[in-house]
């Protein structure tokens, strides 16, 4: 089966502490830098999507971006499913070219989460995730929920708190390769361990970074592929899996959405996780990448901290996985966290990941995963 859809433009802006930043700029800029990369004008776009922002927050964001770039376009919409927004709207491009509504959807994500918002603002946007009812009166917070998941997971598969932490300095061993990575500078598993705890068992250094930052892809129909100059990776498969949205009413504390959406998308594409040569991995905290290893069936229960600690995850290793350093270290800008994984999927497939780059990278397997663990999107793109 194909989808008929190729990323056709890609472009990332600089990233991490970007003083004088704002929301629209780094749409704009990562707009214009993809549909530059696809060798088109703005004008040949016809569709648009958009995610959501913390600093510039608006009811209608994908109609703010076009109003503020001048385009009108014959689709337009925003698209809000936290750290699965960046997959999802890919598939929803690939699904609007496809089936020939639009010939060139530009998806677009960007937000100056460091410098634009207060610790305050930070700390109330990420406690709306909790239930109203069941959760945020009891003081939950994100981390709070994924030490949970931690700590269960810990319980029933053994994994440790050393092996998490070798998950976090795989990550800033590859951000160390990519010159815009906002932390490059080595951590050991000793530093992991003896950072700030946040909620026990996870600490400092196995959570995501807070960054400005913006990216950007540009799907275009097969047909339109044509018009464009670049190296076009087609979008093979695409899958959506969703358990529960609070923590509360999860069926599992170790089972979750990714083992569906990442069985969709390999089977819609006509693969195993056996075929990929290259995985960017939503990673949120090192426990979120552990769960998915697993659940979306790289490795065996229990195998993912121990896959880690043997460098399973690196360059040359067995699935190098986040190749430019992750939410852990490259950096998280809100949505754009999510479409800095599929940007440097097709910088690897293209051939353009530089020092970081996997040799013959074929298929990549791209996965964003929104709330806490709730909702989920996979995708698997190949060289076309």
């Amino acid at each position: 089966m194909t989808m008929n859809a190729f990323i056709t433009g890609a472009y990332d802006t600089a990233v991490g502490e970007l003083p004088g930043s704002s929301c629209m700029g780094l749409h704009a800029e990562a707009a214009m830098g993809a549909v530059a990369d696809a060798g088109l004008k703005l004008a040949d776009i016809d569709g648009v999507l958009c995610a959501y922002s913390f600093t510039e927050p608006h009811l209608m964001l994908a109609s703010v971006f076009c109003e503020s770039l001048g385009i009108h376009p014959g689709y337009c919409a925003a698209i809000q499913a936290g750290g699965a927004s960046a997959c999802i709207m890919v598939m929803q491009a690939a699904a609007l070219v496809a089936s020939g509504q639009c010939r060139h959807v530009l998806v677009v994500t960007g937000d100056n989460r460091l410098t634009g918002m207060s610790r305050d603002g930070a700390m109330a946007a990420l406690a709306e995730v909790g239930h109203p009812q069941f959760e945020r009166p009891f003081g939950i917070s994100v981390p709070a929920s994924y030490a949970l998941v931690a700590r269960r997971y810990m319980h029933e598969t053994g994994v440790t708190s050393e092996q998490l932490a070798a998950i976090a300095v795989e990550h800033r061993r590859h951000a160390g390769r990519h010159p815009k990575a906002h932390k490059r500078e080595p951590i050991t598993v000793e530093q992991v361990l003896a950072s700030k705890e946040i909620a026990s068992p996870l600490r400092m250094l196995d959570c995501c970074l807070i960054s400005d930052g913006g990216a950007a892809l540009v799907v275009s129909s097969r047909e339109a592929a044509r018009d464009t100059r670049g190296k076009a990776i087609e979008v093979l498969g695409a899958g959506q899996g969703h358990t529960h949205e609070h923590i509360v009413a999860a069926p599992s504390l170790t089972q979750f959405g990714c083992k569906a959406s990442s069985q969709t998308a390999f089977g819609r594409a006509g693969v195993t996780p056996g075929d990929i040569d290259v995985a960017e991995i939503y990673d949120s905290f090192t426990i979120t990448l552990a769960v998915e290893l697993e659940s979306i069936g790289f490795f065996e229960p229990g195998e993912a901290g121990h896959a880690a600690a043997r460098g399973d995850l690196g360059l040359g290793g067995r699935l190098p996985c986040n190749t430019h350093g992750g939410l852990l270290s490259y950096g998280h800008s809100g949505a754009a966290g999510g479409m800095f994984h599929a940007v440097e999927a097709v910088h690897q497939l293209r051939g353009r990941a530089d020092a970081r780059q996997v040799k013959d990278a074929k298929l990549a397997f791209v996965h964003g995963d929104g709330g806490i663990l709730s909702a989920h999107c996979s995708l698997v793109l190949g060289v076309h």
